[in-house]
């Protein structure tokens, strides 16, 4: 079950493309803007996470850090984020613990892979607090971004 609105945000510790341990309390203060995507090096993940690369000043100006975080490898989302010239952190939830505990994970995606994350979005405030949350079903769709800056415009 996907994680609700109102609900204190599970914490998680995840390695970084760049070989760092990464957690939620690390941004404690401050807005989280926590993105689950399917695999890196497919057609819409490479959409969505460069689209917020374009726009990563719209959400530093609404002091909010963008996490994104799939299941794939460190060294494949170290490949995946140099190639795409990727400016935020891509972490590693390869043992797939944080994708349950935020409830987006499928059990089976396409051509029979098992245990891939939804693509989600979460605004998580500085307090460490579920304000926006979006599980996808649709691995082909993206999250509403629109709603996403207007849930952090409301908490500055």
């Amino acid at each position: 079950m996907a994680i609700q609105v109102g609900a204190k945000a599970p914490a998680f510790k995840l390695f970084s493309s760049d070989k760092q341990e990464v957690s939620l309390s690390d941004y404690e203060g401050k807005n989280v803007v926590l993105l689950f995507f399917p695999l890196a090096f497919t057609g819409v993940c490479t959409t969505e996470l460069c689209s917020m690369r374009d726009n990563i000043a719209d959400y530093e100006s609404l002091d909010a850090q963008i996490l994104a975080v799939s299941v794939d490898s460190l060294f494949t989302l170290d490949k995946f984020k140099a190639e795409q010239n990727l400016n935020f952190p891509l972490l590693s939830d390869f043992n797939k613990e944080t994708a349950v505990a935020y409830g987006a994970l499928y059990e089976e995606f396409v051509l029979g892979m098992k245990g891939v994350a939804k693509r989600s979005a979460f605004v998580i405030d500085g307090e460490g607090m579920v304000r926006y949350a979006e599980v996808l079903d649709n691995a082909g769709e993206l999250p509403n971004f629109e709603a996403v800056k207007e849930t952090l415009s409301s908490l500055n």
